[in-house]
């Protein structure tokens, strides 16, 4: 689409923290670094595609990007709080997607957004919070002019599966714990930190999957609705991104499950632990009752009384005490109760 000359934004200074990169690419090279007031102007030429990443904009870029490519104010709204649901919707002829990314930061999941910005001749990314660099996904296309001559939606699916991929080394890092904790709690039991970290696993993969989850729906979307900027030779791209997306989405599911079991193994352990140890205290209860109640017989000292003045009292006494105990510390110790 052609724009005239009359109708591009007249430029304008806008500060460029937050621009990350900014380039035009004909057939899949990349032919110049802009400004962003010149995006629209390259934009409009035939067969160029302008590609503009950033991170973690003021609202002056945001708002030079939305002049630069005509964007909705409701999009250019969502993308400046970054509190979105994954999501994609179309705007006229260009989509906004949003999709969450992940981290492990001391030992827990950081989530970012990315917001995407897509439409003829052009898109723009916008990161947020924790999110690794898209400088990978740029070197990656611009080694392989061929696939990157495909478009805006061929770096539209190479960001999205990107951010899919980097879902895999938090889940393997935290399949390790899990796997460890697991034997943890089968060979000793846990600690009240050890539950802790337990309950904080559980909850940081909710989170995870409620993040994952809606990416199914944006994919399904991509790879079947007739929309704007999305051929249909690019389709079964999308497709492989929503079987990775499930592909994560089980590897959570199972992981969640490993983590209920072990809580689960974890009560029945420390069950177990507590019923061992009261049923020792009822043998010892069992097995001192002996003695304690012959002596209090024998102590309430009443006069008539004549196993007292028996010649070897004592002696049976002690004895009959001695078996006793013995009797029971055997029959105990053979119900494992000792």
């Amino acid at each position: 689409m052609n724009v005239p000359s009359s109708a591009l934004p007249v430029a304008e200074k806008v500060s460029t923290e937050g621009i990350v990169a900014a380039g035009v690419y004909v057939e899949g090279r990349r032919v110049a670094n802009i400004a962003l007031d010149e995006a629209a102007s390259w934009r409009s030429k035939p067969d160029h595609v302008v590609w503009i990443g950033l991170h973690e904009p003021d609202m002056s870029i945001l708002t030079a990007v939305q002049r630069q490519f005509q964007l909705h104010d409701l999009a250019i709204e969502d993308a400046d709080h970054a509190h979105q649901r994954p999501k994609i919707e179309q705007y006229g002829d260009a989509l906004f997607i949003v999709a969450r990314t992940a981290q492990l930061v001391d030992g827990n999941i950081a989530f970012g957004e990315t917001h995407l910005f897509v439409g003829e001749g052009y898109l723009v990314s916008v990161r947020h919070g924790a999110s690794t660099s898209y400088a990978p996904v740029r070197e990656r296309c611009e080694s392989c002019p061929r696939a990157l001559a495909r478009g805006e939606d061929y770096i539209l699916y190479a960001i999205l599966d990107f951010i899919v991929d980097n879902y895999s080394p938090v889940l393997e890092t935290l399949q390790e714990e899990i796997e460890a904790m697991e034997e943890l709690v089968l060979a000793n039991g846990m600690t009240r930190t050890q539950i802790e970290r337990l309950y904080l696993l559980r909850r940081d993969l909710l989170r995870l999957r409620n993040a994952v989850g809606p990416l199914v729906e944006v994919c399904r979307r991509l790879e079947h609705d007739s929309l704007p900027m999305i051929r249909t030779t690019m389709q079964p791209l999308f497709r492989d991104v929503t079987d990775h997306v499930r592909t994560v989405q089980e590897q959570i599911d199972s992981m969640r499950e490993v983590l209920a079991f072990a809580f689960e193994a974890s009560l029945l352990v420390g069950q177990a632990q507590e019923t061992a140890v009261s049923k020792k205290l009822a043998s010892w209860l069992a097995i001192i009752a002996v003695p304690t109640a012959i002596a209090g017989i024998y102590g309430m000292n009443f006069k008539n009384m004549p196993e007292l003045e028996l010649k070897y009292g004592y002696y049976t006494v002690v004895a009959i005490i001695l078996t006793a105990c013995a009797t029971l510390f055997y029959r105990f110790r053979r119900a494992g109760w000792l």
